[in-house]
């Protein structure tokens, strides 16, 4: 099975929805998905990602199944450890997490004091619940850290989603701890994650990612991507927000 994990195009968040650039990054989008066999559409209920996943959805005469737990993820905000403020989960500074062992264990990082006091933990069972809920649906039942190919396909699914929430599943597919990935990945708007499964015992598979925010179906219309989900690459950089 395939699935491609896609975070909405570039967002406009006063209105939910998407800048001008964003909705033309979506129809670029839109030419590259609907050129695939697609099983199945799943799609966060958000309308920055429902905006994006339409272009695609009205090309190809097709629906989204629209999940709940594929919204942008968003537990309790945390107090930051080194402030005391109100902060989300998933935005630290380097200086302030990368110190931690614990963080960068997949189980033991929900374990954090922060993680705990934000129940962060229960936030990130019901996602990944969920998700095991859908895959065992296509066939594939979560084992302790694998997956039981209980009927193998070779079907692809879409998932239309966000930045945050797409860390935490690939995180519990690939069996790494989302935190590493929140801070350490970056998934341009509109880019598309591919993720396979391997089956090289019979019956037994595991996923792997073939390739991690993919934007070719933005320089193919020479657009460049959008700067959402990255922050000033130099101190003194245009792009800095104070």
């Amino acid at each position: 099975m395939r699935i491609l994990i896609v975070r909405h195009a570039d967002p406009d968040y006063d209105i939910d929805s998407l800048t001008q650039t964003g909705w033309r990054e979506a129809e670029a989008l839109s030419d590259r998905i609907a050129k695939l066999d697609v099983k199945k559409f799943y799609c966060s209920p958000l309308g920055r990602a429902k905006d994006t996943a339409s272009l695609t959805l009205k090309k190809m005469n097709r629906e989204a199944e629209i999940c709940p737990w594929l919204r942008e993820f968003s537990p309790p905000l945390i107090k930051y450890p080194t402030t005391g403020e109100e902060h989300i989960c998933w935005d630290w500074l380097p200086a302030d997490w990368t110190s931690c062992p614990q963080l960068y264990d997949r189980d033991q990082w929900l374990d954090h004091p922060a993680m705990v006091e934000g129940g962060v933990r229960e936030y990130h069972e019901y996602v990944v619940s969920e998700l095991d809920q859908l895959l065992a649906k296509h066939g594939y039942v979560r084992e302790d850290g694998y997956y039981r190919a209980v009927t193998r396909n070779r079907d692809t699914i879409v998932l239309f989603c966000h930045f945050g929430v797409e860390c935490v599943l690939l995180g519990h597919m690939l069996n790494l701890p989302a935190f590493v990935l929140w801070h350490g990945t970056v998934a341009a708007p509109s880019s598309v994650t591919t993720v396979y499964t391997e089956e090289r015992r019979d019956g037994i598979a595991s996923f792997r990612m073939q390739s991690f925010g993919d934007i070719s179906h933005l320089y193919v219309k020479d657009m460049e991507p959008s700067f959402a989900a990255r922050f000033c690459e130099t101190w003194d950089g245009p792009e800095r927000k104070d």
